[in-house]
């Protein structure tokens, strides 16, 4: 494998992975970011985000000399022999009437389109709609540079481990050369990999995150059916599972999707096919039913505490959208927490990955930093989050200090019968 020279503009998720996996894969990468603080602690080795393995692999990378972080694009392309890939990592969050907001692309190409050395590739990572390699093209206004779609599949809590172990890479430019340029970075993983247009390129994240949020939310309206009927939903989901046309993955009921992608991505996509003059009313259909999710578990809790929420306090177990994150970007928990605030619930929530004052969220619920805090004096105890921790929490101690043992497992995480041991009475999604 031939080492390249790449900067990677943006120091998210996505672009601190992808610097730090591609420095260990032996390529010379310079990270930029407009945070001078945040370039500082990176500097120090202070990584921000909590993600198992990067940490490590930032380090690994500074220490080798392979890995570096700059303060804005300017400096990430021109330095030393200039860049000879240019991997775009800014965010792309959902503007007004859900489309992709593209800013901070245009500012990075606005600033750095001059700058680039003849022959060098521009990779789009992030998410973006179809067509942005065109217009990325544009906006550079340079004949001699190509703009390549390279999306990323990486999920949160296992972001460095996606990347070292993808299913697929997926590629697409009009022009071959660079295409085969941006695929060959990744050689050494030995992953089947596609090599296409731009646009079926940029369409290949969106109709994969938007078909998974489709399936969450296929499963939570089952549950609900399930509910209705007697039946077990997770009996019903691994029977399901055994088909390999469908699989194991995406068939667990919870209180809703979130995070920062399946939001954004399949808003994105109906503003992308209404442009194109067709109502995707599959995708619809699956964000009214993430909403209506979220509502039914607060119906659930409501019927467990017996009458109106108002004035009572419920104990909430988890923030993040998922486990493994500090993420609380389009959090279902943080939504069904507002839901639940809106009825005048007193909340008091506990997050192993969130001490108190957490920024947007202390406003309306109180945070602390023990399961038995969050417990103290609940009608109820709603889990959110499926962190494994809450498994193994010291369920006796936590039934000692709740004012009614009662708890509404929105993810079916937890072993039913250890909670009756302990005296609560247990409530799940779908399980009749």
């Amino acid at each position: 494998m031939f080492a390249r020279r790449i900067a990677v503009i943006g120091t998210g998720y996505v672009g601190l992975t992808t610097g730090a996996c591609l420095a260990s894969l032996g390529h010379h990468v310079v990270c930029a970011d407009i945070d001078e603080a945040k370039v500082a602690r990176l500097r120090a080795g202070e990584v921000d985000i909590l993600e198992p393995g990067l940490p490590e692999l930032v380090a690994e990378g500074m220490a080798a000399g392979r890995l570096a972080f700059v303060l804005g694009a300017t400096a990430a392309v021109t330095r030393e022999a200039g860049a000879e890939i240019v991997f775009l990592c800014v965010p792309t969050p959902m503007g007004e009437g859900g489309a992709a907001d593209l800013a901070a692309v245009q500012a990075v190409t606005d600033e750095v389109g001059a700058l680039l050395a003849p022959g060098c590739v521009v990779v789009n990572k992030s998410t973006v709609p179809v067509g942005t390699a065109a217009t990325t093209r544009e906006m550079l206004g340079r004949t001699d540079v190509a703009v390549v779609s390279n999306p990323e599949f990486l999920r949160e809590g296992s972001a460095v481990h996606d990347f070292l172990n993808p299913d697929r890479i997926v590629v697409g430019s009009d022009s071959q050369e660079a295409a085969e340029r941006v695929a060959a970075l990744y050689s050494r993983l030995g992953a089947p990999t596609q090599l296409t247009d731009a646009a079926s390129a940029e369409m290949v994240k969106y109709a994969a995150n938007c078909f998974l949020a489709m399936k969450l939310s296929y499963v939570n309206s089952l549950a609900d059916l399930c509910e209705r009927l007697g039946a077990d939903v997770l009996e019903v989901t691994e029977g399901m599972g055994y088909d390999r046309r469908i699989g194991q993955t995406f068939l667990s009921p919870g209180p809703g999707w979130g995070g920062s992608c399946f939001p954004k991505d399949t808003n994105a996509l109906l503003q992308i096919a209404d442009a194109a003059g067709m109502d995707f009313e599959l995708v619809r259909a699956s964000l009214n039913v993430n909403a209506a999710t979220r509502a039914l578990v607060v119906d659930k809790v409501r019927a467990a505490v017996g009458s109106s929420l108002d004035g009572v306090r419920i104990g909430l177990l988890g923030l993040t959208f998922k486990a493994g994150t500090d993420d609380l970007r389009d959090s279902p928990a943080l939504a069904v927490a507002a839901l639940l605030r809106a009825e005048g619930a007193v909340l008091t929530a506990y997050d192993p990955a969130h001490a108190v004052g957490v920024p947007g969220v202390t406003d309306d619920v109180e945070v602390v930093d023990d399961p038995l805090a969050a417990a103290k004096g609940a009608a109820a105890l709603v889990v959110l989050t499926d962190w494994p921790q809450f498994r193994t929490l010291d369920w006796n101690a936590l039934g000692g200090v709740a004012a009614v043992s009662m708890v509404v497992d929105a993810r079916n995480l937890l072993d039913a019968d250890i909670l009756r041991r302990a005296g609560f009475t247990w409530i799940g999604l779908g399980r009749g």
